[in-house]
């Protein structure tokens, strides 16, 4: 750690937590499509919803797992068509990042998604790389792009969408693997994540939402990643928590979808602590902020106030979100000083 922490009173910590300079690691783009944005789209698409009204749309959002969020997220993501659409999706999230103070962004997406409906590659990547590039001269947001292999589908699909997205490669800097974990471990996945590693891309996955602590030992062991997104069944098996300790295996933490997907009954059930007390590099992320209730101030603040983390907690979550990031060493200085500041002048 850089800078001695000092407590702040407890009344003064959720100003902290707001005002912190912070990176998100775990943020499905399709996933921050807000109802408004959704019938909005659809009115400029010509497209009829299945729901009458946006607060209809929004009534919707009571899930009891993650398979019955997927439904109706595959649902809202069908009224993005063009390049302008995933365009001012993008943007409409960074402003609510730069609002909390996000200054880094590592935006999951899902060609898959959207190749099935017609869609092309370049559609998706020409909307969301602009938003990218805007985002830092808008809005101060460094931002990178990771694309997604959907789990339920074949591998042999996802061979197919990596070399849709070969002319793009450089606009792309890792590989992700997500969707409906139960039944889909990591190694169904093995042969295109060795191509990704041979191709120079960075490598994620998401392993241990609900699925098993095995799927995170062979997210790491197979497919070689190397962050683990969600990862909080690892506290069912000890020697997996002292791997992750040992080699600083950073977890992209999702406390409010978590709570939305029933992975724990309450946040006051939130392994976070577990977690962070065990030397873990975890960090706080919003997942699908849209569906989910909350950006990235709100998984702070409600999570904080639920497990009642403290300041020095607080720099650690964020200064974590930048050391495992996929920036460059001398961006990650650049933004952990801008952190230090802040923290002596709450001091």
């Amino acid at each position: 750690m850089s800078v001695t922490v000092k407590p702040v009173a407890a009344e003064h910590l959720p100003a902290l937590l707001k005002r912190m300079p912070k990176a998100e690691l775990h943020i499905h783009i399709e996933g921050s499509l807000e109802p408004e944005l959704i019938f909005a789209l659809a009115r400029r698409n010509g497209l009829t919803l299945a729901y009458p009204s946006v607060e209809a749309l929004r009534s919707a959002y009571a899930f009891t797992d993650l398979q019955s969020f997927l439904d109706i997220y595959y649902a809202g993501a069908s009224v993005l068509i063009h390049a302008q659409d995933f365009y001012d999706m993008a943007m409409a999230y960074f402003a609510r990042a730069a609002a909390d103070n996000v200054v880094h962004a590592e935006l999951f997406f899902d060609p898959q998604t959207h190749t099935a409906r017609g869609i092309s590659m370049e559609t998706v990547i020409d909307g969301l790389y602009r938003a990218c590039v805007d985002a830092q001269r808008v809005h101060g947001i460094s931002a990178l792009l990771i694309m997604c292999f959907l789990r339920h589908l074949s591998e042999q699909e996802a061979f197919e969408t990596l070399e849709q997205a070969t002319p793009w490669r450089d606009k792309i800097i890792g590989i992700g693997l997500d969707s409906g974990e139960i039944g889909n471990p990591p190694e169904k996945f093995a042969k295109v994540f060795a191509r990704c590693r041979e191709l120079g891309y960075r490598l994620v996955a998401h392993a241990g939402e609900e699925g098993p602590p095995a799927y995170v030992w062979t997210a790491l062991d197979v497919l070689k990643v190397e962050r683990i997104d969600h990862g909080v069944q690892s506290v069912k098996d000890a020697l997996l928590m002292e791997r992750l300790a040992r080699d600083q295996i950073a977890l992209t933490v999702c406390p409010l979808s978590n709570l939305k997907l029933c992975v724990f009954p309450d946040l006051a059930s939130h392994n976070l602590r577990q977690l962070l007390d065990a030397g873990i590099a975890a960090t706080v992320n919003s997942d699908d902020p849209a569906y989910f209730g909350g950006y990235m101030n709100d998984n702070f603040l409600q999570t904080f106030a639920a497990i009642d983390l403290d300041t020095e907690q607080a720099y650690r979550l964020a200064r974590n979100s930048f050391e495992a990031s996929f920036i460059d060493a001398s961006e990650k200085h650049t933004y952990i000083n801008r952190l230090d500041h802040v923290f002596d002048a709450a001091a």
